[in-house]
């Protein structure tokens, strides 16, 4: 099943309405950002259908990248095209947690972000 209805727009999984009825957020943005276990992810889109923040979108995991993953990882990264959830927008983040209860692979966590110097880039810890 796609995470996108026809016509491009995410798709709600079920419960979802009553997630985003409140919308929760509670930290200013960017203070905890999501981190995603690679070796769960499927890329099933919930986390960018609940985000009420756009912090999520779908990729393909970079070749580069797959020689980390453990073994159940791999197998499921060629099961479902290599397809992830990303962070581009983890700055947005307000952490409401919506992420989290929507992903089924249970691949989302929410981190605290460390402090940086002004204009490094973030990286989530590994």
């Amino acid at each position: 099943m796609s995470a996108l209805k026809s016509g491009g727009q995410p798709r709600r999984p079920s419960g979802v309405s009553a997630l985003l009825a409140g919308d929760g957020c509670r930290q200013p943005p960017g203070r905890l950002v999501p981190l995603i276990d690679r070796n769960r992810c499927e890329g099933k889109g919930d986390c960018v259908a609940v985000c009420p923040h756009d912090v999520f979108e779908i990729g393909v995991l970079p070749r580069e990248e797959r020689s980390h993953l453990r073994l159940v990882g791999k197998l499921k990264g060629m099961a479902h095209g290599w397809r992830q959830a990303f962070t581009p927008q983890a700055d947005a983040c307000r952490a409401c947690g919506h992420c989290v209860t929507a992903c089924p692979e249970r691949a989302i966590t929410l981190v605290r972000r460390e402090p940086r110097a002004a204009g490094e880039p973030w990286s989530p810890p590994l």
